[in-house]
């Protein structure tokens, strides 16, 4: 497997940071699951008054981002194993997948798989948009997230140079 030893790059765990954000305590995302740290979901639906009162560590986000980031890496390399990634486009398909997940990723891992970069940039944006959850935790209709724009440009990037 071509892509058998990548692992994200220094670069590409300070891009994936930033792109995340980091909030020490429980919060409702844009979906309004429950999240803390670098975008860990603790569960679907929102977060109670308790939850939103619980702070976080700093040890706890570190291990979780951790751990999740090596399952990610491990999700992209088991889903690209016949085209060899540079490592910029290993990097921004780990950062896809991390905000994603392997179910939402899974058309853009088909078309990078076969070394098409063009469908792997158009895929990635297409993947702009949150299904919220009402109170209930039922989802509601799609909303653009403007926030997903700008990231998932920057991550397509390195699938689009030297795309005519």
């Amino acid at each position: 497997m071509p892509n058998e030893s990548k692992r994200l790059s220094s670069a590409g765990w300070a891009d994936l940071r930033h792109r995340e954000g980091a909030v020490m305590n429980y919060y409702n995302d844009v979906a309004n699951n429950c999240t803390y740290g670098v975008g860990t979901l603790a569960h679907l639906g929102f977060c109670s008054a308790e939850e939103l009162q619980r702070p976080v560590s700093i040890a706890q986000v570190n291990a979780q981002l951790a751990t999740k980031v090596r399952l990610t890496e491990q999700i992209v390399r088991s889903n690209v194993r016949d085209h060899e990634l540079t490592q910029d486009q290993f990097d921004a398909l780990v950062s896809f997948a991390y905000n994603s997940g392997e179910s939402g990723s899974r058309d853009t891992f088909v078309a990078a798989n076969s070394g098409n970069n063009a469908l792997v940039a158009s895929n990635m944006a297409l993947c702009v948009y949150v299904h919220p959850r009402d109170a209930q935790g039922h989802r509601l209709p799609p909303r653009r997230v403007n926030g997903l724009v700008n990231r998932r440009r920057e991550e397509a990037a390195p699938f689009k140079q030297g795309v005519r």
